[in-house]
């Protein structure tokens, strides 16, 4: 599994909920449909407010952000469940998501779905940097380096989280550990 992302981040504050993540509206998408699966990725973060993010996350018209890891504040991901957020995420090209803190059911949707690596920092970033800065998160050494300083960032150790993400969620990482049987194959 890889355990090294590099790219320019976009960058958020504190209590981004998940309708900031992804609106209401835009759950009628189903994501077990390629189609529309990709298209939840159109959407990612497009609930930010223009006025304190002029910056898209991902511009009018793609697909996919360019940016691959989200720098947040505090309580990320807070509000309603809904497990379209880290697949919105992760559908538009976000890996990791490095946070002071997560709201404890989206944290959990990470896990439910693989999509993205929820990551603790040990400091406060998202003052340090800006959206289209370049970082490299290692999962393995538990830093984040900053590329135009070389200044290193800790994470906290993902622990358990970490097999479960790289298995693609919770049910593929109970299947693998056989915990519950594989699908039958018609």
């Amino acid at each position: 599994m890889q355990s090294v992302f590099s790219g320019p981040v976009f960058v958020v504050r504190d209590n981004i909920d998940t309708d900031q993540i992804i609106p209401a509206q835009y759950l009628t998408l189903v994501p077990t449909i390629p189609a529309e699966y990709e298209k939840l990725g159109s959407y990612a973060l497009c609930g930010l407010p223009d006025s304190l993010y002029p910056t898209r996350f991902v511009n009018e018209g793609q697909l996919d952000s360019t940016y691959s890891i989200v720098v947040a504040g505090r309580n990320f991901g807070c509000g309603s469940s809904r497990e379209h957020a880290p697949i919105a995420l992760g559908s538009a090209g976000c890996r990791v998501v490095l946070a002071e803190s997560f709201a404890r059911i989206f944290f959990r949707n990470c896990l439910a779905t693989g999509e993205l690596y929820p990551c603790d920092l040990s400091e406060r970033l998202c003052e340090s940097v800006k959206t289209g800065d370049v970082i490299t998160v290692d999962l393995d050494q538990g830093t984040v380096t900053l590329a135009a300083t070389g200044k290193v960032h800790r994470l906290k150790p993902l622990g358990e989280v970490r097999p479960v993400v790289d298995a693609g969620g919770i049910f593929n990482y109970a299947r693998k550990a056989g915990l519950i049987p594989m699908p039958a194959r018609a």
